[in-house]
């Protein structure tokens, strides 16, 4: 490729995400690329179209961005500098907010997707991964217990499971009691098996029980992939891109059955580093005509990844910096 096709692609790219309308020649040399005639610059963008860059709605118009043509951009901008624009709003949004991580969380999607006009997401990785705060075992009734587990931030989860005896509350409690000696402080991940010796080395007569109710606390830990949160999707509604019934279809798809979603997330997460899926470049085929990007960031120090979904014409500079403000004052707050 050319320096002047590659001109050319920024431009035809950026001219469509401003405008919505196809980017023809006389476009390209009134507002982006002077000095060049309007024929040499419609021989390039003919040659763009054969290599995969453009096509044409109709014979008679401008060209449009394919996937191919966005990754170009979208490389092009994540190589230079961005200029945080909306960093002091943020900051001054999410430091103010002395809330727990859920409801941090919740507060955080809606403020990206308020300034993005996208869907947001937001995920905190599996529960065995993260700091332990306090377990409690409480007895339902008969055999039926509550288990309730609050994790480093305010994250608090709970499920229900049954033990093969009937217990008492006071047997509950001192295994409770035992489990926190051990757990509070740490990964379920890291303590799992200390836990497994300790507990039933001390409460030798009830050892089926006090297995029991750690293998239901190991599954429910180490079952969960990631908690979601999402900012609401009605405002999708508003872009032209979803006017079409597939396209939203997918992006709701994606929210609702989590698991497509959950394995990029986790390829973000481990990577450490922003990443963008375009078009085709997405796991879920159905998402073909939109992008996806995220970040991993920090908020009340649980590792987390944040994440915009919106259509394959989306503001790219601007979603980009406003992911990385949230992200990079999300650490700054854990690290007070």
């Amino acid at each position: 490729m050319t320096e002047r096709q590659l001109s050319i692609i920024l431009a035809v790219v950026y001219e469509y995400i401003k405008t919505g309308e196809p980017a023809g020649s006389r476009t390209i040399t009134k507002k982006y690329i002077r000095g060049l005639s309007p024929a040499t610059i419609r021989n390039e963008m003919a040659d763009l179209e054969e290599m995969g860059y453009f096509y044409q709605p109709h014979t008679s118009s401008g060209r449009l961005p394919t996937a191919r043509a966005y990754r170009v951009y979208v490389d092009s901008v994540t190589a230079r500098a961005r200029n945080h624009t909306h960093e002091a709003d943020i900051r001054r949004e999410i430091l103010g907010s002395k809330s727990g991580i859920e409801d941090l969380l919740n507060h955080v999607t809606h403020l990206m997707a308020r300034l993005t006009n996208c869907v947001a997401v937001a995920a905190v990785p599996s529960l065995d991964d993260a700091e332990i705060q306090h377990i409690d075992l409480m007895l339902m009734g008969g055999n039926n217990v509550l288990a309730l587990i609050v994790l480093r931030g305010g994250l608090v989860h709970h499920s229900q499971f049954n033990l093969p005896y009937e217990v008492s509350q006071g047997f509950l409690d001192d295994l409770t009691r035992r489990i926190n000696t051990v757990a509070c402080g740490h990964s379920w991940s890291d303590v799992r098996e200390t836990l497994y010796n300790y507990a039933l080395g001390e409460l030798e007569e009830a050892e089926i029980s006090c297995k029991g109710a750690i293998k239901a606390l190991d599954k429910f830990l180490t079952d969960q992939s990631y908690k979601f949160y999402s900012s609401a999707a009605s405002q999708i509604l508003d872009l032209p891109h979803f006017q079409t019934l597939s396209r939203l279809q997918a992006v709701l798809n994606l929210l609702e059955q989590e698991k497509p979603l959950a394995h990029m997330i986790d390829k973000c997460r481990k990577s450490k580093e922003l990443k963008i899926s375009l078009g085709e470049e997405n796991e879920d085929e159905r998402m073909s005509d939109n992008a996806m990007i995220l970040i991993p960031a920090r908020p009340r120090q649980q590792k987390a990844v944040l994440g915009l979904i919106g259509p394959l014409r989306m503001d790219y500079e601007k979603s980009i910096s406003v992911l990385e403000s949230v992200a990079e004052i999300l650490d700054e707050d854990a690290e007070e």
